[in-house]
């Protein structure tokens, strides 16, 4: 006998994108990554499915005030590639902190993400903000403790 599954996927009336707000003073970058990933996929609520997009939108808040652990304020350093030979970019972490503390959080949330079109889809509903103000009071977000 042949188990037939049925793979859930919830309808567009189930879907409801909920906004919250996280203020990331003195937090673990990682820590804080990994939880407002999990929102951002929808993965704390009971409709979640793989294949849809069924997370919240998350305002992050005071970004330039993250923590590392250990030694990695001193030693980490972020890679990119302009796309020409030798192009090799690498900044330090400190020196990201100060001129683009939102990078930081952003690049560590996209890590954790799937690297695919429902990644992207997703990835759309993050704010981060450096600051303690952010635009998004008309939406009526949420605080979301991590």
């Amino acid at each position: 006998m042949v188990a037939k599954f049925k793979t859930y996927t919830p309808k567009a009336a189930q879907i409801e994108h909920q906004w919250f707000v996280v203020d990331a003073t003195d937090k673990t970058l990682g820590r804080l990554a990994s939880k407002i990933a999990q929102v951002l996929r929808g993965k704390h609520k009971p409709t979640y499915a793989t294949h849809a997009d069924v997370g919240d939108h998350v305002i992050v808040i005071n970004a330039e005030k993250i923590k590392v652990s250990g030694r990695k304020a001193d030693q980490k350093v972020y890679h990119r590639h302009t796309g020409y030979p030798g192009g090799l970019r690498t900044t330090a972490f400190r020196k990201l902190q100060a001129e683009h503390p939102d990078r930081i959080i952003k690049k560590a949330i996209w890590g954790m993400l799937p690297h695919n079109t429902l990644g992207r889809l997703i990835f759309r509903k993050l704010r981060v903000y450096a600051g303690g103000v952010h635009q998004h009071a008309a939406q009526q977000p949420q605080s979301l403790e991590v």
